[in-house]
């Protein structure tokens, strides 16, 4: 059955992190659902159960005192602004936490071998969320998060793939040192958050297990071809990965309002099909993805519907 080993989370709850007229908004999950239940496959797929991560899986790569004052901000005050670009409602904590929650679903699922891939299609984002506090629209690091909850279920050799226009500057923190997460992101530069340089690979024990490729604006997908045929493919070689987590970002459409990326939707149905030979070459084909950017609603769509295709071999 076309479908069945591939795992999709999507919930009513991350709709209400309620952001107005902010291009984050819960119209972007809206009209990827649209789409997605159009498609033969779509009730063919895995719903694992999920629930609100706990404080302490949360506080696996966030502080506590921020997990908590995050809470107390959400449900007392209402609705606000954490900073110019990241707004808050009295529904962001309960969603925040639900989207961490998801990749610890996937993460018992792909990893026992239950379903062979998976996307989380989660709002907000959260591989811009460092270790004290949110950033750039995201709260929780849900990907981070997840990579820190496979090395307890015993993975030793993770590799985080940030495709997002914009560099994964929090989670490429929260492994900097560390030896058994590879985190590799392509991405525009110089853009938002300014982090990302080719230079930045690691420290300590985790010297050479960060792999950044800056891209100019107006790059091409032969642009991005040529990292990763050069850079990307013989690094996950090297590291041979029990597992590949991607930050699914497709802000680096050519028709999103945010990004300067010339890709188009084929540029993501290609990205999908070589990590995916990559996984099947080194840890039986284990991918978890989640969304991250894209805000054009139609790019966006038929974006995260070309990725999907590809992990079911639709």
């Amino acid at each position: 059955m076309i479908g069945n080993q591939t795992a999709l989370i999507w919930k009513e709850e991350f709709l209400e992190h309620e952001t107005g007229l902010h291009p984050e908004k819960k119209e972007r999950l809206i009209a990827i659902h649209n789409r997605l239940v159009k498609t033969s496959y779509f009730s063919q797929l895995q719903r694992p159960d999920i629930r609100p991560a706990t404080l302490e899986e949360i506080s696996s790569i966030h502080n506590a005192s921020y997990v908590n004052s995050l809470q107390v901000l959400c449900e007392h005050n209402g609705s606000g602004f954490i900073d110019a670009d990241t707004p808050y409602s009295q529904g962001t904590y309960k969603a925040a936490s639900l989207a961490a929650g998801a990749g610890l679903a996937l993460a018992d699922s792909v990893w026992n071998g239950k379903a062979t891939n998976g996307l989380a299609l989660v709002r907000p984002p959260g591989h811009h969320a460092v270790q004290e506090n949110a950033m750039g629209f995201c709260f929780f690091n849900s990907i981070a998060i997840c990579a820190r909850h496979l090395k307890k279920l015993g993975a030793k050799k993770i590799l985080i793939l940030d495709w997002d226009v914009h560099h994964g500057n929090g989670t490429e923190s929260s492994f900097y040192e560390d030896d058994s997460v590879f985190f590799i992101s392509l991405h525009q530069f110089p853009f938002y958050p300014g982090t990302g340089r080719a230079s930045d690979r690691g420290r300590g024990r985790g010297l050479g297990f960060t792999l950044n490729c800056p891209l100019p604006r107006g790059s091409k997908e032969s642009d991005y071809k040529s990292e990763f045929d050069n850079k990307i493919f013989p690094a996950i070689d090297q590291f041979s990965p029990e597992i590949i987590l991607i930050s699914a970002g497709f802000d680096a459409h050519i028709e999103d309002p945010l990004g300067g990326i010339d890709l188009t939707t084929a540029s993501f149905e290609n990205f999908t099909k070589w990590i995916k030979k990559k996984a099947e070459d080194h840890c039986g084909g284990k991918i978890i993805s989640f969304l991250e950017g894209g805000y054009d609603l139609k790019a966006l769509s038929e974006s995260v519907e070309a990725h999907l295709n590809v992990l079911v071999d639709a």
